[in-house]
């Protein structure tokens, strides 16, 4: 291809090239949009309006930078939106292994490489790619990592729909995957957005374990035990905290009980796979890990984000949801004078499950 100023560039097969080089990448499906995102900024507006994003005050702040991609980075006109499937096993295991008696559950995206790393390495070898055939070109790579309206984007883009649970669901795939995003300058042909098919399913409404999913499309962050285990550094509130089961880090449940996902397939990105058997741990074992061992079997994986101290309040939370053993309770025994006031309040709460 040649290209003077975009001029002599045939656009259509440039698009078609970027198709084919996102499927040689290893991404799932890439769409492209425009920069519209007015009815997206609207519903975060009311969203933050009222509180539903508990202690994630980056959500806040950017102004409108997070809804205009123009106003992130100058020049932006479209934008390549690419997904990456990442279920590493099947759904009935991991169905299995919820609120386990003595296994820990880590929400299935954690379970391999931090997936940061695996798409924007991805994303940085396509704008080279695009770079090759057209010269120098504004734009810049996203994976969850700005200001970024992901999802809305991504519904624009095509590669699915935003449904009940705030989650971005495919009709042919479902909803394990990741998004990332290509901010660009090219006037790439756009595709048709898609429209949502939840229909008067509430299936994921129904099976939240902390009812977090307020109403359809309307999640409560500080009630989802995703943001309670991962984003928030506080106590966990108590009500909350026998409805966590013995789910460590994250939470699967609405995308596990989602029809759509009926169509889901397994990913074949071996980055995916999960490390160190942290798909059916034992809880015992994981609370006994001092933090040298958890930086080690942690490294290079979304988990490290949230520290050795969430990590023994997350797990002293599910051992005091575990069956009662000998076992758990000279766990939960042997860290009640933890040096963390947060860990030693949260295994107290559990030994007090215990009767201890």
């Amino acid at each position: 291809m040649t290209k003077d100023s975009f001029g002599n560039t045939d656009i259509a097969a440039l698009k078609s090239q970027i198709v084919t080089w996102t499927r040689e990448l290893g991404f799932g499906q890439c769409g492209i949009s425009g920069i519209d995102l007015g009815a997206a900024e609207a519903r975060l507006a009311d969203w933050l309006a009222k509180k539903f994003h508990g202690s994630m005050h980056y959500m806040e702040r950017h102004g409108t930078k997070r809804s205009r991609p123009a106003e992130l980075v100058p020049g932006t006109i479209r934008v390549i939106s690419v997904r990456m499937d990442y279920l590493p096993e099947s759904q009935d295991a991991a169905i299995r292994l919820l609120d386990h008696a003595s296994r820990a559950y880590v929400s299935r995206y954690a379970l391999g490489r931090d997936y940061h790393k695996v798409l924007r390495g991805r994303l940085r070898e396509l704008a080279r790619r695009i770079e090759s055939a057209v010269g120098a070109f504004g734009h810049r790579v996203f994976v969850d990592s700005a200001p970024v309206l992901e999802k809305a984007i991504a519904e624009q883009a095509g590669l699915g729909w935003i449904g009940k649970h705030t989650n971005l669901i495919n009709r042919d795939e479902g909803s394990w995957f990741f998004l990332g995003e290509l901010y660009t300058d090219l006037p790439l042909p756009v595709d048709p957005p898609e429209t949502s098919h939840c229909g008067t399913c509430r299936a994921c409404l129904d099976v939240c374990p902390t009812r977090a999913i307020v109403a359809p499309y309307a999640l409560d962050a500080r009630r989802c035990i995703s943001y309670l285990t991962i984003e928030s550094g506080a106590s966990i509130p108590v009500e909350l905290r026998t409805a966590i089961g013995n789910r460590i880090y994250g939470c699967d449940d609405c995308q596990l009980f989602c029809p759509w996902n009926k169509f889901a397939r397994q990913t074949p990105e071996p980055d995916f796979a999960p490390r160190h058997d942290l798909d059916a741990a034992e809880l015992v074992e994981l609370f006994a890990w001092d933090e040298a061992t958890f930086l080690e079997r942690t490294r290079g994986s979304a988990i490290r984000r949230i520290g050795i101290e969430r990590w023994r309040r997350n797990i002293a939370v599910a051992l005091g949801n575990a069956k009662t053993t000998p076992e758990v309770v000279a766990a939960l025994e042997s860290r009640q004078a933890d040096p963390s006031a947060l860990v030693a309040e949260h295994v107290a709460w559990a030994l007090a499950q215990h009767g201890r």
